[in-house]
């Protein structure tokens, strides 16, 4: 069972924008051989600007359901989300069919095929291929140390130990061009 929890920044939540996301989302439960219990966390936003930003996470056992969309209309932004939700469960379930299949534990987790349909699967699992790995030693830093090494290297994110904590952590660069830092526990 689906429970919801829906926030409205800027915005008033109305009963029709929430009838809206339910309906949209109750849809993803034709990829589950039972309707998992999970709460669907829904962030609506106006900006300043009158854009429209929606963020929808979605906590499963076995994976977390998570996308953003900003658009002019509130109701084609939801419509969006649930369109990238509904390829983030495919993506997964081809991975998790072609991985577990003789071992019958995950695959459990989604239907075979919608109203009786195959289920389609994607091409995009080439995505998921790690064509290359690097080993380094992590060295002990402070957070804007971290930032700089990280401009230094024109890279978006970098993974530091922490030289107060001695915990792994990583700075990564915003969309906005801020920068957001992840603290391991």
């Amino acid at each position: 069972m689906l429970r919801y929890q829906i926030r409205g920044e800027n915005i008033e939540v109305t009963e029709a924008i929430r009838d809206h996301v339910e309906k949209k989302v109750n849809k993803l439960e034709r990829y589950f051989i039972e309707t998992p219990e999970a709460n669907v966390h829904v962030n609506l936003k106006v900006n300043p600007d009158k854009k429209s930003k929606v963020e929808i996470t979605i906590p499963l056992p076995q994976l977390v359901l998570r996308a953003e969309e900003v658009n002019n209309d509130m109701y084609a932004a939801i419509d969006l989300i649930v369109d990238k939700l509904e390829r983030q469960i495919r993506k997964h379930k081809t991975k998790v069919n072609r991985k577990f299949r003789e071992k019958g534990d995950l695959q459990q987790l989604f239907a075979t095929g919608v109203n009786g349909a195959a289920a389609e699967t994607t091409e995009d699992d080439d995505e998921l291929t790690i064509v290359r790995t690097k080993r380094f030693d992590l060295k002990p830093m402070d957070s804007e140390e971290a930032v700089l090494q990280m401009n230094m290297l024109g890279h978006n994110f970098f993974v530091f130990t922490d030289a107060e904590t001695n915990g792994t952590n990583i700075v990564y660069k915003r969309k906005d061009g801020k920068y957001g830092l992840i603290e391991t526990s």
